[in-house]
């Protein structure tokens, strides 16, 4: 029998037994009685003992431990309380548990942690029907599912989630995208972030005696562990989790000052409200109006810090000519300097270098071929960066013990009623394979509690029907246990993950009850989910509400490319998450076509009292494969777009390369449907992104850069004006 399955049967027995007594025990009596010990001598027994318990209170179930005055071993006294193993009772109403299904269905495949998820809420729903059957739902659908985006990325999660677990130094090489560099890393890692549909680790960089963040798919070939010790750090107290999520672009790293942003009064609401938790916002009482002869009454200003100077230029581009930097001086200059240029690189004929032929490699069958992109220089299919709808391979797998913790429940459950179990559906409902789910039922027809006494016997008849004989003292695992680390981790990431999206339920309802019965939030310890951009709580309630009663819904909506309100009255279907945010998917009669609304652009929204019959050719989500998850609007032109070799790097990691040069420029290709898209996606670059065709939308970058430096110059000279 392998080592592990030993362990496993040792481990579930000593819980077995501990239940079974109800008595502290010595050591001595748990060498004589529990399954696997017996054989052991006394030194070895020590060893395997001590580890085991290490090992089941790292697995959150804590042995209590009653010392002897005079302090031998022999004599301490070891005892289970119930309350140790069992997890608390959780009153879960119809819809919250409804809500659970659809969470389950919706991530299921493709969540980096989908098995563990199953696990709990097997255990979490005990006693009511599984959520693991989940009826048909259309009215949620994700393009971003929490995948960790093929092959070698599942890998390094999976380790590096257990090397969090087990406290293991973690060693790997790392691309450094600012630097341009491969280097070797040695982590102590504490933390994993899941934000922009990337998995990042958190942890104290031995290089630099600091801590730092690391994207997972940045680093190359395998994680290992640094040494063979059994743990090699502990992770401090003060660490807060929380600060990594709750950073966006412009502050990440050390921060170099703070920047006050003039935010006119049209975005004024939008800012404040998806932007206001990076910064603060107050009344503008110094900056001058943007046009001249403008009142610009409720215009803002929005002091944030910042780490990174273009990250936050950048951003502010992008809103176009509502948003200018007003401090510090150094980084406003720095704003004008990059309009010019971006005005400079969109006047007259574009000015680029010679194309760089790829490098020849050899191919399998001695024939030259590319350096792993297809012939146009785009992403080859095997990339597996999670953006072409493929499910990638499972991240992670639950410890073994949780399973058999699972299994004995179901098993013990359906004896006890006189119920056959079909092996193929306990197949499908634990993800398990028939070999795995026959080894996991002998292993548990051999765990007792000493003295013979078996916790069940279970065989799968040759129709595939399982059959149960439950022990008397099969109490042990005859209610759910508490939930194991992996498993919190994946209910609470699940629930993050989709937050207040789902119609039939409250999932933050059913979040604040896990934690209550969990004793703690499992973000502080593994994983944490950021926030996601274009989300609004308050909108998605409003909007969840219109779909689930069926109601035309009406709303304000903010069209950002063409910097125009409009009012519209649609029939909402259902709410689809992307990476840029979350949407509203509606059909509009008024365009008799299927529309999609970002949340965080509804400025308000109300459900009217006129109802609407779903139209059965209405697919809400039959575009959740392609822009929710590539980021790029439906195309019905396409552009051609230099990258500086300053950015090109970025560039090949995120968009589809056309073309590479010589000076180390790139040309990428983007697909756009009006040229208010291309044109804001551009200025977002900060000059470092020029439009080479079509010319239509070359002028129209041209044009929005001079509106933005005309209104800077404007403002300075009336700021000149004001001090005169």
């Amino acid at each position: 029998m392998a080592k592990d399955t030993e362990k496993l049967i040792r481990q579930l027995s000593l819980i077995s037994y501990l239940m079974a007594e109800r008595r502290p025990v010595t050591a001595p009596e748990i060498r004589r009685d529990v399954e696997g010990y017996s054989v052991m001598n006394e030194d070895a027994f020590a060893r395997r003992f001590y580890a085991d318990r290490s090992e089941l209170e790292a697995l959150g179930i804590v042995l209590t431990v009653e010392k002897p005055v005079d302090g031998l071993v022999e004599q301490e006294n070891y005892s289970l309380p119930p309350e140790n193993f069992h997890l608390p009772p959780i009153e879960f109403s119809d819809e919250q548990l409804a809500a659970l299904r659809t969470a389950l269905q919706l991530l299921d495949g493709e969540f980096a942690y989908a098995e563990p998820l199953r696990l709990a809420l097997q255990q979490i729903s005990w006693g009511r029907p599984s959520p693991l059957s989940a009826p048909e739902q259309n009215t949620v659908a994700l393009g971003i599912t929490g995948s960790a985006g093929g092959h070698d990325v599942s890998q390094r999660l999976a380790k590096i989630e257990t090397a969090i677990f087990r406290r293991k130094t973690v060693v790997f090489d790392y691309y450094t995208m600012e630097r341009d560099e491969v280097g070797a890393r040695r982590v102590d890692p504490y933390q994993l972030l899941y934000q922009g549909a990337q998995f990042y680790v958190v942890g104290r960089s031995h290089e630099r005696s600091a801590i730092r963040v690391f994207r997972l798919s940045r680093i190359r070939g395998k994680v290992g562990y640094a040494t063979k010790a059994e743990h090699d750090f502990q992770r401090p107290a003060n660490f807060d989790p929380r600060s990594y999520a709750n950073r966006i672009d412009w502050q990440f790293g050390e921060v170099l000052g703070t920047a006050e942003v003039w935010i006119g009064h049209r975005i004024a609401w939008q800012i404040e409200r998806h932007f206001g938790r990076y910064g603060e916002m107050h009344a503008d009482g110094a900056a001058a109006p943007a046009s001249a002869g403008e009142a610009d009454l409720g215009d803002r200003m929005f002091a944030t810090s910042y780490a990174n100077a273009r990250q936050l230029i950048a951003w502010v581009l992008g809103l176009g000519e509502h948003a200018r930097i007003v401090e510090p001086p150094e980084l406003e200059g720095e704003l004008r300097d990059r309009v010019r240029l971006l005005i400079e690189r969109h006047t007259g004929e574009p000015q680029i270098a010679a194309p760089r032929e790829p490098p020849a490699i050899p191919a399998p069958d001695g024939r030259s071929g590319t350096t792993g992109r297809s012939p146009e220089g785009g992403r080859s299919e095997s990339d597996g960066d999670g953006g072409n709808g493929h499910h990638p391979d499972v991240a992670i797998r639950p410890e073994r013990f949780a399973r058999l913790v699972t299994l004995a429940s179901i098993l013990i459950d359906a004896g006890r009623a006189g119920r056959r179990l079909d092996a193929d559906e306990l197949h499908e409902a634990l993800k398990v394979s028939d070999q795995e789910l026959r080894e996991d039922i002998s292993v548990l027809n051999v765990v007792n509690f000493g003295a013979g006494t078996y916790v069940l016997y279970a065989e799968i008849d040759e129709n595939g029907t399982i059959s149960v004989d439950p022990e008397p003292y099969g109490d042990s695992f005859a209610r759910p246990a508490r939930l194991l680390p992996v498993e919190a981790k994946a209910l609470v990431a699940a629930i993050d993950l989709i937050g207040e999206h789902i119609p039939a339920g409250s999932l933050a309802s059913v979040r604040e009850k896990v934690v209550t019965a969990l004793g703690e939030d499992p973000v502080h310890e593994g994983l944490q989910v950021a926030a996601a951009g274009g989300d609004d709580a308050e909108i998605a309630a409003v909007v969840s509400r219109a779909i689930t009663r069926r109601q035309l819904l009406s709303f304000e909506y903010y069209k950002e490319n063409e910097d125009e309100f409009s009012t519209r009255l649609v029939e909402p279907y259902a709410l689809i998450n992307g990476r840029e945010g979350w949407y509203v998917a509606s059909f509009d009669p008024t365009r008799d076509s299927v529309r999609h609304f970002r949340l965080d652009r509804i400025k308000s929204a109300t459900p009217t009292a006129e109802h609407f019959e779903p139209r059965p050719d209405v697919d809400p989500a039959a575009d959740v494969d392609g822009w929710p998850r590539t980021g790029e609007v439906p195309a019905s032109r396409r552009a051609h777009v230099w990258v500086s070799p300053e950015r090109a790097r970025w560039a090949r990691e995120e968009r589809t390369v056309i073309r590479e040069l010589q000076d180390g420029s790139v040309i990428v290709e983007l697909g756009f449907a009006g040229v208010d898209w291309l044109v804001r996606e551009v200025l977002k670059e900060a000059g470092d992104a020029v439009v080479l065709e079509p010319p239509d939308a070359r002028d129209a970058v041209r044009a929005a850069a001079e509106a933005i430096g005309a209104g800077a110059e404007l403002a300075a000279a009336a700021a000149t004006r004001c001090e005169s």
